[in-house]
């Protein structure tokens, strides 16, 4: 059995497409397809308030194209889901119209709330009992979900992300939010550890000197920012050999992990491979189930 797991995020729309497998009764999910396209919906939304038909006629090519993939793989069930952007677009509303129309794909907008809960479901089983901080940086937004003993204690969603920064539009006061947020809620007199999901923080983690094969330091998240940061966007394409639709987000969302990271007085960070597409994956398969 085959599933997919479409994520329209504020920067990017990736698509994974999984084989479900069952041994001793314990399910998971091999990936047999993995597509990544840079819409930035962001860019508009964030400057001008809602997408232009330059984006939208791209956002309906991509879901074309992908439900054209889903049909190849013969893929049993599938969850559409779009984030920050695609929720704060005037015009988010006929988009989600013209796709399903044009594609027959259903996009499900979700509010920062679920688009945690999505995440968690899966973040959970790489935690262990130390207080934990989970930081998800988007290009939109960024949720912050604090752990105890593998339990959500609270959590919070903020209008802060990678493409709203390099924009300029973060909102008003958010920054001051989030450290407050963190200060009211993480015990500082128990040790606390991070976790890290998000495509900018496993390219960092990719890049880094590491503890272990999922974690690594603040500092070294630290100096890799400010390596990065010497480089010109085009240095950074040509160099570094990222891409470009990384290239200039992955500085300002680095400044986002590392304040959260110094706020709440963790010094190491834990990067699992799990994403919102992982989420999606779960819901769909306890849905088909």
């Amino acid at each position: 059995m085959k599933l997919a797991a479409i994520d329209i995020g504020s920067n990017a729309a990736r698509m994974q497409i999984s084989t479900v497998l069952t041994v001793d009764g314990v399910v998971s999910f091999k990936k047999v397809e993995y597509v990544r396209f840079p819409l930035r919906l962001g860019h508009d939304v964030f400057t001008h308030g809602g997408l232009t038909t330059e984006s939208v006629q791209r956002t309906v090519k991509l879901m074309q194209a992908y439900k054209l993939l889903m049909e190849l793989h013969e893929v049993e069930a599938y969850m559409a889901c779009a984030t920050s952007a695609m929720r704060e677009a005037t015009n988010g509303r006929e988009v989600v119209d013209l796709v399903r129309s044009r594609s027959g794909i259903d996009i499900q907008v979700i509010d920062g709330q679920r688009e945690a809960e999505l995440i968690n479901n899966v973040v959970v089983l790489a935690l262990d009992d130390r207080q934990t901080l989970h930081i998800d940086v988007g290009g939109g937004s960024t949720e912050l979900n604090l752990y105890c003993n593998r339990q959500k204690i609270t959590s919070r969603s903020f209008k802060l992300g990678s493409v709203r920064l390099l924009e300029g539009k973060e909102t008003k006061g958010a920054w001051k939010k989030m450290q407050d947020w963190i200060n009211e809620n993480v015990d500082r007199s128990k040790p606390v550890t991070a976790v890290g999901t998000g495509g900018n923080i496993s390219k960092l983690f990719n890049l880094v000197s590491k503890t272990s094969d999922t974690t690594t330091t603040l500092a070294e998240i630290i100096r890799m920012h400010d390596y990065i940061a010497e480089f010109s966007l085009e240095d950074r394409i040509n160099k570094l050999r990222l891409n470009a639709d990384r290239a200039d987000v992955i500085v300002p969302a680095a400044e986002i992990y590392i304040s959260v990271m110094q706020w709440a007085g963790a010094t190491e960070i834990t990067v699992p491979d799990l994403g919102l597409k992982d989420g999606i994956l779960q819901l769909v398969y306890e849905q088909l189930t």
